[in-house]
């Protein structure tokens, strides 16, 4: 099989964003949040935790702590306990806090809407602060690249890297995929990643893309 050229490609992932806007026209984080600092925080509990669990602890939480400062205040122990369920609490804790107290020592108490700021808090690597810019500020600066992404873009050929690589997952899309779909972009995989194309068994008979999907009944 010729290799596929970059143009090639574009023009392919171009009917593939049409078909699936068609076919999730929802599409958005499965997230519960009101503000950038609910989705903030909500991200980070989202780190080897399922968004149906975070969605499950977040009502309790962002009421206890509904500002910056609450956060930045809350005695360990205390938080800890109340994310327990989402896992990996200590370093959670230790992350929300660390954030907080930066937000409001360098941000006015305001959660910062840049990447370059964003990547200056505790517990925020790309995904999240891309998370975060492209939802609660509507600002395009990269795409998230989370499990369900980080597959079917391999899947779909659009990188040959793995999920070991985000970064460079991450690079590859931002050439392919147009800007004013990025943050929808990785809305429309997820969906997708998680109603079709699983990642033990993927449905290609059901899948509205195999015709355009090279990984097609393969997997």
């Amino acid at each position: 099989m010729p290799r596929e050229s970059k143009v090639r490609r574009q023009e392919r992932l171009a009917k593939i964003i049409t078909i699936l806007k068609k076919r999730y026209p929802n599409a958005r984080t499965a997230l519960n949040w009101s503000n950038p600092l609910e989705l903030l925080v909500a991200t980070i509990l989202s780190a080897q935790c399922t968004d149906k669990r975070v969605n499950e602890v977040t009502p309790t939480l962002f009421r206890k702590y509904p500002t910056v400062a609450d956060y930045a205040a809350a005695a360990p122990e205390q938080l800890q306990q109340d994310i327990r369920a989402t896992g990996f609490f200590r370093n959670k804790t230790k992350a929300i806090r660390g954030a907080a107290d930066r937000i409001i020592r360098e941000y006015g108490g305001d959660v910062p809407d840049t990447m370059e700021d964003l990547l200056t808090l505790p517990g925020v690597a790309r995904k999240t602060a891309n998370v975060v810019l492209g939802d609660a500020f509507k600002k395009r600066e990269g795409i998230v690249v989370d499990t369900h992404v980080a597959r079917l873009a391999l899947r779909l050929g659009l990188t040959k890297h793995t999920k070991a690589r985000p970064d460079k997952i991450e690079a590859d899309l931002m050439e392919l995929v147009p800007h004013k779909d990025w943050t929808v972009f990785a809305h429309l995989l997820t969906f997708h990643g998680r109603e079709i194309c699983s990642a033990r068994k993927p449905d290609c008979e059901q899948c509205p893309v195999n015709k355009l999907c090279p990984s097609a009944f393969k997997a």
